[in-house]
């Protein structure tokens, strides 16, 4: 049984390497230090199991899960964490198992025995309960591989039926999220324009009439140029004018 090993300690991943292998029953294929990592990681090694610290700089292990568990056969996942008890509650709710540190080698064969996968809404809601819940990337999955847009690049949100597209200067994914989850995910940071789109509020440049003379934003690294619905149009321009963008 392969498991990947993810924690931004090194010291840490080296201790978790040795327990796992004085088990005899996994073999360690992989280590990763951040959640981004990992996802390279499990795509490529393609383990049976991911290991995985929670508190990480840049992406989360909450966030990495949730990305994760969007491939088509994902591992099973225990998370470790230096969390007090009152943190973990979130985590016995959701049935999740977890390890806290430091870690005990007959607390980690228990974990081990009943790790199994966790389903997407389990994740969110896991993540959501914890402080900083706003995740760091978009994800999408893409010819059986996951495909991220880091949320500092994001420039629009656009919504066309069950789908978003996710739109930076360099790229564009689809993803299964609704517009209203999104708004309310990263208010502040996007903001509403049109029944069907988000900008990203640092994105915008001012405002231009169309040919039809309709209102449109003008949006940092893109051309398309968006349009502002006329009950949305006041909140924009009071945006720009007083410089909150």
């Amino acid at each position: 049984m392969k498991c990947l090993v993810v924690d931004d300690e090194s010291l840490a991943r080296q201790r978790l390497t040795r327990l796992l292998e004085d088990m005899g029953e996994w073999k360690v294929c992989g280590e990763a230090a951040n959640g981004e990592q990992a996802l390279q990681q499990v795509q490529q090694l393609r383990p049976d199991l991911v290991l995985m610290d929670i508190r990480m700089p840049g992406m989360d292990g909450l966030e990495a899960a949730r990305h994760i568990v969007q491939l088509k056969n994902p591992p099973a996942l225990v998370f470790a964490t230096a969390y007090g008890d009152h943190a973990l509650e979130a985590f016995e709710t959701q049935a999740v198992d977890y390890l806290l540190k430091p870690i005990h080698p007959q607390r980690l064969k228990q974990a081990l025995d009943k790790a199994r996968r966790l389903s997407g809404v389990e994740l969110e809601k896991l993540q959501k309960s914890q402080a900083g819940s706003r995740r760091t990337h978009l994800c999408a999955r893409k010819l059986g591989n996951l495909e991220l847009v880091p949320i500092d690049e994001v420039v629009y949100l656009q919504a066309d039926n069950k789908y978003v597209t996710v739109c930076s200067a360099t790229q564009q994914i689809l993803i299964e999220e609704s517009l209203k989850s999104l708004e309310q995910e990263f208010a502040g940071y996007l903001i509403r324009i049109h029944r069907n789109a988000l900008v990203a509020v640092r994105a915008i440049r001012g405002l231009e009439k169309n040919a039809e003379g309709h209102r449109c934003v003008l949006l940092e690294g893109v051309n398309e140029r968006l349009e502002v619905s006329r009950r949305l149009l006041p909140d924009v321009r009071k945006r720009i004018k007083t410089g909150v963008i």
